[in-house]
């Protein structure tokens, strides 16, 4: 625990962007760089759910009964979907725990993935050692299945804007799959190469869209939000 109590994080100076709201939810854009819910420590009270409860001024108002029924890691940016009411936090909680929404992001990975499209299946454990980071593991993991489709294929330095669709859940998912294949994301800290850390300033992995049920009406819904990179 000592390893996430002591992470401090940055300020983030780029604001949560409301991309659709209506009585019962929201569809907002996370900025890289901002926790999904407040961290433990005092220094870490910014979030996502902090800055939906308090409003941001000039911005957006606030939601007092904001829940996140799911969560996007801090170096992660896109879609999130949040419930306004009781009843939509129940609905969504529901969808979510039985893998009914399905969401899909975009990636920018090192090097030139070879095949347009495929599936990684490799399962996924804790590394106890080397607490927070997972590690592929054929004895002990979970299985873990990834779609990916190359998008485009790019030159100085090589590298592949790739979408994902996780058909599975797992922490750090996409980026250890990423580096299982041998292209890591780029930007990403905790699974990388000698050199894919330094050729991003942030974490290139954006929530893009996110497919559900809305609470409300019961109709098949579809959020988008276009990746910066």
């Amino acid at each position: 625990m000592d390893i996430i109590d002591n992470f401090i994080a940055p300020a983030c100076e780029d604001v949560v962007q409301v991309l659709y709201q209506d009585e019962t939810i929201l569809l907002i854009n996370k900025p890289s760089g901002l926790l999904s819910l407040s961290g433990k420590n005092p220094l870490n009270l910014d979030s996502v759910h902090f800055r939906l409860l308090h409003g941001q001024p000039g911005v957006s108002p606030a939601f007092a009964e904001a829940k996140l029924p799911h969560r996007l890691d801090f170096g992660t940016s896109g879609i999130m979907l949040v419930a306004l009411t009781q009843q939509a936090t129940a609905q969504l909680n529901k969808q979510f725990q039985d893998g009914s929404v399905q969401k899909r992001y975009t990636a920018m990975l090192e090097g030139w993935v070879s095949a347009d499209e495929g599936l990684i299946t490799a399962p996924i454990a804790k590394n106890k050692s080397q607490f927070p980071l997972v590690k592929i593991c054929h004895s002990s993991g979970k299985a873990a299945s990834s779609q990916f489709k190359v998008l485009d294929r790019l030159n100085e330095p090589k590298r592949s804007l790739v979408q994902f669709t996780p058909l599975s859940g797992r922490t750090h998912q996409l980026r250890i799959h990423s580096l299982s294949i041998g292209h890591p994301i780029l930007g990403c800290d905790l699974y990388h190469s000698a050199t894919s850390q330094q050729l991003a300033k942030r974490l290139l992995l954006h929530a893009s869209d996110i497919y559900f049920q809305h609470p409300l009406t019961g109709e098949p819904y579809h959020g988008q939000c276009v990746s910066p990179f």
